[in-house]
């Protein structure tokens, strides 16, 4: 059974509903989950789990979250070789290209990532994808 760490910041509440239904996929699936804020979260706590989730919408011109998000996943950079993870997070405008760069960081570090593309959501997630996250969290229960 995997160990989860779901780590996200939201602002508006999408992203949150992400992680939401991701630790619920998960569960479902017999994980056990912890959610995690991004103040929360240090290399230190990166070993404890077998798969980690991270989630953080675009803001700005795309880029991740930058007083709170941004300075914490700069810092479990150089933990991330070897370590499986997925990434998610919403949007409200662009065309995806703040998680096309994260993915990029996240390989550049070596870490094994579930999905190069990332899950992306535009806007509040509707029904769909509540399940695309619930889905993920299940995949992310036996990868």
């Amino acid at each position: 059974m995997n160990q989860l760490a779901i780590v996200y910041w939201s602002g508006t509440g999408n992203t949150q509903i992400m992680a939401d239904c991701i630790a619920q996929g998960a569960i479902e699936a017999g994980a056990l989950v912890e959610q995690f804020g991004p103040a929360e979260f240090s290399p230190h706590r990166l070993s404890q789990f077998q798969v980690i989730a991270f989630g953080c919408p675009a803001m700005g011109a795309e880029v991740l979250e930058e007083m709170e998000f941004e300075p914490m996943f700069a810092q479990l950079e150089p933990t991330l070789s070897g370590k499986k993870i997925a990434l998610f997070g919403s949007y409200g405008w662009g065309d995806g290209q703040w998680m096309r760069d994260w993915c990029a960081r996240c390989l550049d570090d070596n870490a094994i990532l579930y999905d190069e593309m990332g899950l992306m959501v535009n806007e509040a997630p509707d029904d769909n994808a509540k399940e695309a996250c619930r889905a993920l969290g299940r995949a992310l229960a036996a990868w």
